[in-house]
């Protein structure tokens, strides 16, 4: 039978598996891709709780504090919850090797050998029977679309590319992804691509099945999708087209039509019926950008500049209705299966409250987004190719006018807004987790002042 305990959120006792398990996890959890602030140490673990899935892989949620950084209107931070699944044997085969956390040394796993259990063929291959068979174990829910038939006997692999969550794909016919950083309610990357299937929206692939936490942590910790072999993302395809020198004018201007596809149809489902409020929109984006130069110095000198995009913001007309956005999107979010486009990825930016994420807002934001990665790309590519980056921001925005209706180049204050607002969270996400990249945003960044000046 399953085992699950519960423990305070912030156990300071270190009893039960956190015994055996804070110091590897302490160790480790900072040197993972998926991990928010690694720039800090971890001063604070505790388990929300412990579920054995089956015998040997045992699902923790745990919570996490480090030093604080101020957060946008001095609101002081809570700490983190992050989804594991660990293995937990005698031994580690050869092939696991890199899955490795550490051995334990005290507590119920004394002499354990304790390992990323996603990395594991037969972990990944006993989670999709748990996802093809609904129901509860300890606080962890399994539910499917009644409608959907998922085979047994898939095999399973970890995707490698770098992302805030983990991706297992199961024989090329679906692709489950883990959050990582669990904040209670629906994820969006559930509610959304569930109520854009509703609508016949064949951008975005339908959820089949999914699982959650129940309980005053309650959230969203996985969704099983369909898998789209001989897919590449944007991001891929972007730089190949700049490895051969070839354009990507017509790919841009054709993801432009699929951008404003999938807000037509997100504004159906999600009707809001309201205008954008700039004002309040451009008071949080001071906010953030405040909170941002304390926490990355090379920010200050051009704040005052900054600042001046937001005031215009403010100021300008109310632009297209404010609706239910991707959130987060960017070359990486698109992938081209054919001569088509799809978008994945609605959870937005994962270090946002879910509230926030799930609030209507300017559609205006996903455009900024998708045309700061466009200069992420051209930058990617030595020497840099500032015209490459100009001509696909120029076709993807004519290709969305073409099917929205209005065109983002025309809402100048809005759009500059926006992109000073994305380049900031840019310059924070890479100050934290990777440094090398912050030149990227931070040209944009002096781009972006100079224009204020």
């Amino acid at each position: 039978m399953p085992k699950t305990v519960t423990l305070a959120p912030r156990n300071h006792g270190l009893d039960g598996p956190l015994t055996s398990l804070a110091g590897l996890l302490r160790e480790w959890l900072p040197r993972q891709r998926w991990f928010a602030g690694k720039d800090r140490p971890v001063t604070e673990l505790g388990v929300l709780s412990a579920t054995e899935l089956f015998p040997g892989c045992l699902h923790l949620l745990v919570h996490t504090g480090q030093p604080a950084v101020p957060a946008p209107g001095g609101a002081p931070p809570n700490g983190d919850c992050y989804q594991l699944l660990l293995g937990v044997g005698d031994h580690l085969t050869p092939r696991l090797a890199r899955s490795l956390i550490g051995r334990a040394t005290r507590g119920p796993l004394a002499g354990k050998v304790v390992y990323d259990a996603l990395q594991d063929p037969r972990s990944a291959t006993l989670l999709l029977e748990r996802l093809r068979r609904p129901g509860q174990i300890g606080p962890l829910r399994f539910e499917a679309d009644p409608a959907a038939r998922i085979p047994g006997r898939l095999a399973p692999r970890l995707l490698a590319a770098e992302q805030s969550n983990t991706s297992l794909v199961y024989g090329d016919a679906f692709i489950l992804k883990l959050f990582r950083r669990i904040q209670p309610g629906v994820n969006p990357d559930l509610e959304v691509p569930g109520a854009l299937a509703a609508q016949g929206c064949g951008r975005v692939p339908a959820p089949v099945a999914w699982f959650s936490t129940t309980g005053p942590h309650g959230g969203t910790l996985g969704v099983l999708q369909p898998f789209l072999p001989g897919a590449f993302d944007g991001w891929t395809l972007a730089l190949e087209a700049l490895t051969a020198a070839d354009g990507f004018t017509g790919a841009a201007r054709e993801l432009g039509e699929a951008t404003a596809d999938v807000h037509l149809a997100l504004a159906t489902a999600f009707p809001s019926g309201g205008a954008a409020e700039n004002g309040h929109t451009a008071v949080a984006m001071a906010a953030r950008l405040d909170a941002a130069a304390h926490a990355v110095p090379a920010l200050r000198p051009f704040v005052p500049r900054l600042h001046t995009a937001f005031a215009a913001l403010a100021g300008c007309p109310s632009g297209p209705p404010a609706q239910r956005i991707h959130g987060d999107l960017h070359l990486g979010q698109a992938l081209r299966a054919g001569r088509d486009w799809f978008v994945i990825d609605f959870e937005g930016e994962p270090s946002r409250p879910l509230t926030e994420r799930r609030t209507p807002q300017s559609p205006v934001r996903d455009v900024a987004g998708m045309l700061r990665s466009f200069d992420y790309a051209a930058r990617h590519r030595r020497p840099w190719h500032p015209e490459w980056a100009a001509g696909c921001r120029e076709a993807y925005c004519a290709g969305y006018a073409e099917r929205a209706g209005w065109d983002p180049r025309e809402t100048h204050a809005l759009l500059r807004a926006h992109e000073t607002d994305r380049a900031v969270y840019e310059v924070v996400y890479e100050a934290r987790n990777r440094p090398d990249w912050l030149p990227v945003p931070m040209a944009a960044i002096e781009r972006l002042a100079a224009r204020g000046g």
